[in-house]
């Protein structure tokens, strides 16, 4: 009997303590405090310049970090842009990427013609496989997953924030990729978070596959990273100021 209330006893005060402890560290505000890891400083840039930690993809000066479809890129630079040159072909960056950031801006002709998907088409391909479409969507009418800004065929944006033609546009893309087993099922799927001039327009929406322009997406396993690709669509779609960041897990 003896022992068993020197246990209990025992049991109380070190019970007491704990909770003494923990109504303490409730006052103290360094109780909670991490100082440990530290995020590495870098320089932001501005709306002109990348961050100091980014891979830039074009500097405004010439398509060293693309290839072509023939190997060199056929694409016209001029003043700080460059602009696809009708049936040359989509462009691919020489480097390969995972999960990015990735930053860019774009513009449609000033003076376009037709319609709908005929009005300023190219399309961003994270990984050559997963399309933010670009399309003047400024006042004219699409199908809504195939308009400016849409996860092409997979997501509508929340919002319309299309800038007239012949303005600069930007888009901030946030991608994780795809992961797969060893025997190439699907793990993780595909996310991505969406920019379109600064509005939110995709909230980290998890992708169905890559984009398809028949059918519906299905995933089929491929590399950690690949290529990021621009697409000649036969329009006469400007690009400048891209950079991208490579996201650690």
């Amino acid at each position: 009997m003896q022992a068993s209330r020197f246990t209990t006893c025992s049991f109380l005060i070190l019970a007491l303590g704990m909770a003494v402890t923990v109504a303490l560290s409730q006052q103290d505000p360094t109780a909670t405090e991490v100082w440990n890891p530290v995020p590495p400083k870098i320089d932001p840039g501005h709306t002109a310049r990348a961050p100091s930690d980014a891979v830039v993809l074009f500097d405004g000066i010439d398509l060293s970090e693309w290839s072509g479809r023939n190997g060199t890129p056929e694409w016209e630079v001029e003043e700080g842009a460059f602009t696809v040159v009708p049936g040359t072909g989509d462009l691919a960056t020489r480097a390969t990427f995972g999960d990015v950031q990735l930053h860019l801006e774009w513009k449609t002709p000033l003076v376009l013609t037709g319609e709908g998907q005929e009005r300023g088409n190219s399309g961003v391909f994270l990984m050559g496989l997963y399309e933010v479409q670009v399309l003047d969507s400024y006042e004219s009418h699409t199908y809504s997953n195939g308009q400016a800004g849409s996860i092409y065929k997979q997501y509508i944006p929340t919002v319309n924030a299309t800038r007239a033609p012949g303005e600069w546009q930007s888009y901030d893309i946030i991608f994780t990729a795809p992961r797969f087993t060893s025997n190439g099922q699907l793990e993780e799927p595909a996310t991505m978070t969406v920019l379109h001039n600064g509005i939110l327009i995709h909230n980290h929406v998890t992708l169905h596959g890559p984009t398809t322009y028949i059918g519906r997406p299905e995933y089929e396993a491929h590399e950690s990273k690949l290529p990021l690709t621009l697409q000649d669509h036969g329009n006469l779609v400007s690009f400048r100021n891209i950079w991208v960041r490579e996201l650690q897990n």
